[in-house]
C-alpha cells in the first residue's frame, strides 16, 4: 500500500541554481529549517542531527543539474526515511516541493504538526534567499 503523501511547496524569486545550492549543504539547515538543522554537525565525513534515540545521518542525493535535493535520514534504530525534495526552475525563479510522508503509526494530528513544520521551514527558507527577515 502506498504511503500517504502531502507536497508542499514554495515560490522562490531566486534563480533555482541558487537555491538548489543553498538548500543541499547541510550547514545551512540550522537557518532555515532549526528543528532539524540546529544540531547538524559533520563527523569524520558525516552530517550528523540529533534526533530522539540518538544521531542520525543525512544523506543528500549526488550533485546534479535537475535540481533532486533527495536525501535519506539513517535513524539510529536502524531505519531510513526517504525525503523527496526538489528544486524546480520557473522563469528567473524557482519552485521548491517538499514531499511529507506520513510514517508508520502517526495520527492524523501528528501528520499535520509534521506538515505544518516542514511548510513554515520552506517559508523560512524563501525569506532568506529572497533577502527578507522575519
Amino acid at each position: 500500500m502506498a504511503t500517504e503523501s502531502r507536497h508542499l511547496s514554495v515560490s522562490i524569486d531566486r534563480p533555482a541554481r541558487a537555491v538548489y545550492e543553498y538548500a543541499r549543504d547541510p550547514a545551512n539547515l540550522a537557518h532555515w529549517a532549526p528543528g532539524l538543522g540546529g544540531s547538524v554537525r559533520r563527523v569524520d565525513g558525516r552530517w550528523l542531527v540529533d534526533v530522539p534515540g540518538g544521531a542520525a545521518e543525512v544523506v543528500f542525493a549526488e550533485r546534479n543539474e535537475l535540481g533532486v535535493l533527495d536525501h535519506d535520514v539513517h535513524l539510529p534504530g536502524g531505519g531510513t526515511v526517504h525525503v523527496p525534495f526538489r528544486v524546480i526552475p520557473d522563469g528567473a525563479g524557482s519552485e521548491v516541493v517538499f514531499t511529507v510522508r506520513r510514517a508508520a503509526g502517526m495520527t492524523d494530528d501528528e501528520f499535520d504538526r509534521d506538515a505544518a513544520a516542514v511548510a513554515a521551514d520552506l517559508a523560512r527558507l524563501k525569506r532568506i534567499l529572497e533577502g527578507r527577515t522575519g
